[in-house]
């Protein structure tokens, strides 16, 4: 899944609408109820039960294998239903009508999780058998004020380089050439340039979510104290190393010539196809990128082409980055029944199903005690090693994720100078932040 930010006037008004919710006679601290909760059975009997799950269009599918073991182990019925895209800002106005499921897909993230309403909305699962199975990574997501609001049932998008193996034969790289920071990165663009016919990296301009990655990892130095003064109004995006990270994307990479020289209009699926002619020979993305690939070769076709690598700013270490299919929540229905259901599902997920379910979708186990599955391209366990030592990507920080890459994009146009990159994040931060009513705002 693409790491996507909501608009700011989407979030708006997903706060002030989901704020009404707060006025339902169901709603309010879910501790309470929670606090009588007692240990799942996974396979217990449910005949009789339905439980509704929402997802967004593209991840429908998802859930299937599970929904379809959970219902022949324990006789209820969960029907999924996709909620219309744009997901992120349709499911807020949704739950503010009235309307709620037993369970959804949901970014588990501190800049995203909120806009539910997490604590007049959602189940707290503090207490489930299957949290202390999560690796440390996942352990980190899905809470919110101490409190855990998401199971979390995939691992976080990685975010790394993808290189196309013939090129860096052909530029003369090996292993011992990657990177161990971000101007060493560069570097190393310069050389596949130099020696090879190809881009040393290929930028979505036209897609426009990539964009935010190659400012991202040059972050990746701003310790926890910075995060939490952003978060409480005390630091801003305008800060010097924020413009210079822009600036240094704009400078020493697109006007460098770095990039392919279509990227004011490169799309996601270009970047895969680019890579795999040799007509790129890097491309910093996450996941979802990875997913792209298995999804039109082989894993044998994978590991003879595609290679990758963790980078950061100042050392060779990935970020992770939460996505919509990493988190399930379950909803406060004021139905009993329902809701341990809902419990027992996630329990079943985690539990008896997960070897089965993570087999199934060919994706790495957030359960360190529950082998990653056989038969994964190298560039995806690389990834799974790569991520106990990750770095959060601003989405796992930032009390809002604003769009970073909308405002590159207008860079990419010269509609605006990094400096003024630097302020429109700024001030949509602010301007949510301050919807939200987080203090300091």
């Amino acid at each position: 899944m693409k790491t996507r930010a909501l608009p700011a006037l989407a979030l708006i008004c997903a706060v002030g609408l989901a704020a009404t919710a707060c006025s339902d006679p169901t709603a309010g601290d879910s501790g309470a109820s929670d606090a009588k909760q007692t240990a799942v059975d996974p396979t217990a009997r449910l005949d009789g039960v339905k439980l509704t799950m929402w997802t967004a269009q593209n991840t429908v599918g998802a859930p299937k294998q599970v929904v379809e073991a959970f219902e022949k182990a324990t006789g209820a019925e969960v029907e999924t239903q996709a909620v219309p895209d744009p997901y992120e800002s349709n499911v807020p106005t949704k739950l503010a009508s009235g309307d709620r499921p037993d369970l959804m897909f949901w970014q588990p993230s501190i800049s995203t999780l909120p806009f539910i309403q997490p604590k007049q909305n959602l189940l707290t699962l503090d207490k489930e058998e299957w949290v202390s199975k999560l690796g440390d990574t996942e352990k980190s997501l899905g809470v919110i004020d101490g409190k855990r609001y998401a199971a979390i049932v995939t691992t976080p998008a990685m975010l790394g380089v993808y290189y196309n193996k013939d090129v860096f034969k052909k530029a003369g790289l090996s292993e011992k050439d990657f990177p161990k920071s971000y101007d060493e990165l560069l570097a190393l663009g310069h050389k596949v340039i130099d020696k090879t016919d190809a881009a040393a990296f290929y930028e979505a301009g036209g897609d426009k979510w990539p964009l935010q990655w190659q400012m991202q990892i040059q972050l990746t130095d701003l310790d926890k104290q910075w995060w939490a003064g952003l978060n409480e109004n005390k630091e801003k995006w305008t800060d010097p190393v924020v413009v210079g990270a822009i600036k240094k994307y704009k400078e020493k990479l697109l006007d460098a010539g770095l990039a392919q020289k279509n990227y004011r209009t490169g799309t996601f699926t270009g970047q895969a196809d680019a890579l795999w002619k040799g007509e790129a020979g890097m491309v910093l993305n996450v996941t979802s990128f990875q997913s792209q690939l298995q999804a039109k070769y082989s894993t044998a076709e994978i590991d003879k082409k595609i290679g990758w690598f963790p980078i950061a700013n100042s050392s060779a270490t990935g970020l992770y980055s939460p996505d919509q299919t990493n988190g399930v929540v379950a909803f406060r229905t004021g139905d009993d029944k329902r809701q341990n259901a809902a419990r027992q599902f996630l329990a079943f997920w985690l539990g008896p199903d997960y070897a089965d379910y993570i087999k199934t979708m060919k994706i790495p186990s957030v359960q360190p005690s529950v082998p990653t599955p056989e038969g994964l391209p190298q560039t995806s366990k690389d990834q799974v090693a790569a991520l106990p030592t990750a770095i959060g990507v601003f989405q796992a920080k930032a009390i809002v994720a604003p769009d970073t890459h909308l405002y590159l994009a207008d860079m990419l146009y010269d509609k605006k100078s990094p400096q003024q990159v630097a302020q429109a994040i700024q001030d949509q931060f602010a301007q949510v932040a301050k919807a939200q009513g987080a203090p300091g705002f």
